[in-house]
């Protein structure tokens, strides 16, 4: 099973897909960890474009297909990145499952986002501006959507597990 979390910095993403990856044993992959480790090595410059997301699919995909799931944290705006996703679960034949993380909230959201102190090395946290003007494309198709102004991190694990009847 491939579990895709999208959304906005700042909306509860990481802190849900750490803890269900944790609860369930899942190959956790951080969209943001991986383009920090690509700015690191040099190799390109500044805007690492969509690097990030081709070696989090490469990764997903020989994770599935040695039988595990596969939890990916990213905000995965646009529908090429969907796509990609959707793709390398074809490939594993696996299911996917596509969560989407919002805040209703918007003075929360802004809290949250300026109150963020970066955890991975080198990146700096998004500012209130920069992701309050975030391309996100609507998705064109249901998805689960978990928001995080009404439910805490640990009853969107919960309501996960339910949805996909994982034990």
């Amino acid at each position: 099973m491939l579990i895709v979390f999208s959304g906005l910095p700042g909306t509860g993403k990481t802190t849900i897909a750490r803890e269900l990856a944790r609860q369930t044993g899942a190959v956790y992959l951080r969209i943001d960890v991986i383009e920090q480790a690509i700015r690191n090595a040099g190799v390109l410059a500044g805007d690492v474009g969509a690097s990030g997301y081709g070696v989090a699919n490469a990764l997903a995909l020989s994770n599935l297909q040695l039988g595990h799931r596969v939890v990916a944290d990213c905000v995965n705006p646009v529908q090429e990145s969907r796509a990609a996703w959707a793709a390398t679960a074809a490939t594993a034949d696996v299911a996917l499952v596509n969560i989407q993380v919002v805040c209703t909230d918007a003075q929360e959201h802004r809290r949250r986002v300026e109150a963020r102190t970066g955890d991975i090395p080198g990146l700096t946290p998004p500012t209130w501006q920069s992701v309050s003007t975030h391309e996100y494309e609507r998705w064109g198709q249901p998805v689960l959507t978990l928001d995080t102004a009404s439910v805490t991190a640990t009853e969107a694990v919960a309501s996960i597990v339910a949805h996909t009847a994982m034990p």
